[in-house]
């Protein structure tokens, strides 16, 4: 299946590119928005990010037709101010964040990311880490178990899905997406099973954020970004679920948030200091209706923007 990205000129838009800037694009993926901002570089510089040895082959391929001046790094992008600092970079006009999971991923049956094949249970971005789906669903505790359904899967059955794979295991190992789709199935509640959406769903998004610690990845990676802005340097960042969504959102906030001072102290409004950061858009930026139409992806991307202030 082709790879669309999402919200591609939403994201060329809002990151205002300029054609001599510094640009990171810290999810490469298939290469669709690197390509997109490459073309709009002359004597600027893109620096992608990506853990996936195939992404990062496939999108060579393609930036390179742009005739940009691009580098491409296998890492994570949680050691993006380390990477850059050691090429001789430390601030850059625009930072994009594309998170979750490429569709070419997704559409792999040997990366055990989807519960629409039947493959070993895997779900790592960097299949060079020893942590993986497999041996979270074998080898955690219970109560660990329902810790990551609740908290990363938002699933409120996960007590009973929890106890159903421990009944399982305790018989033999679970070893692909299809044994644990079943699992879930017996656990849950007929009315559970009735409603709309794959049962599996939210079980399936916890065990693939416990893999590749998304989470904490993300709020790191949200601190670095701010950090290597500069002045109207802007940061794109898309979500596709709310876990995301909230701690993109609590992090701009905080940072466009001026200095909070006693109301009680009598001072002019040049006196109390502003926010280093502004909102681009305050409200949240989503899919057009033709998008939503055509990329079944877009239906739950959110788009926030942030932009550093020139210093006074």
């Amino acid at each position: 299946m082709e790879h669309v990205s999402v919200m591609l000129q939403q994201c060329i838009d809002a990151l205002a590119i300029r054609e001599d800037g510094i640009y990171v694009d810290g999810t490469l993926g298939r290469g669709g928005h690197a390509c997109a901002i490459a073309r709009r570089l002359k004597s600027g510089k893109l620096y992608c990010f990506d853990l996936d040895a195939s992404a990062i082959a496939e999108s060579d391929a393609l930036l390179a037709e742009t005739g940009a001046d691009y580098e491409l790094i296998r890492s994570n992008f949680i050691c993006m101010k380390d990477e850059l600092h050691i090429r001789g970079v430390d601030e850059v006009d625009g930072i994009l964040l594309d998170l979750g999971v490429s569709s070419p991923q997704f559409d792999d049956p040997s990366r055990g990311f989807s519960y629409r094949y039947d493959s070993r249970l895997d779900m790592r971005m960097d299949q060079s880490q020893p942590l993986d789906a497999w041996h979270i669903v074998n080898n955690y505790s219970f109560q660990d178990l329902v810790r990551i359904l609740r908290d990363y899967g938002e699933e409120k059955f996960a007590v009973q899905i929890a106890r159903r794979i421990e009944q399982v295991r305790a018989e033999k190992p679970v070893d692909t997406t299809g044994q644990l789709v079943d699992i879930i199935r017996q656990a849950l509640p007929a009315k559970a099973l009735s409603k709309k959406g794959h049962p599996a769903k939210q079980t399936f998004q916890a065990l693939r954020i416990e893999v590749n610690h998304e989470l904490d990845n993300l709020r790191a990676v949200i601190d670095q970004g701010l950090q290597l802005l500069k002045p109207q340097g802007r940061m794109a960042v898309i979500t596709f679920h709310s876990l995301e969504d909230e701690i993109v959102k609590k992090a701009f906030r905080t940072a466009c948030q001026d200095q909070q001072v006693d109301k009680r102290i009598p001072l002019k409004q040049s006196e109390i200091g502003q926010a280093e950061y502004r909102l681009v858009n305050k409200k949240v930026i989503t899919a057009d209706e033709e998008e939503l139409k055509n990329n079944h992806r877009s239906h739950s991307a959110k788009l926030r923007v942030i932009e550093r202030r020139t210093r006074q």
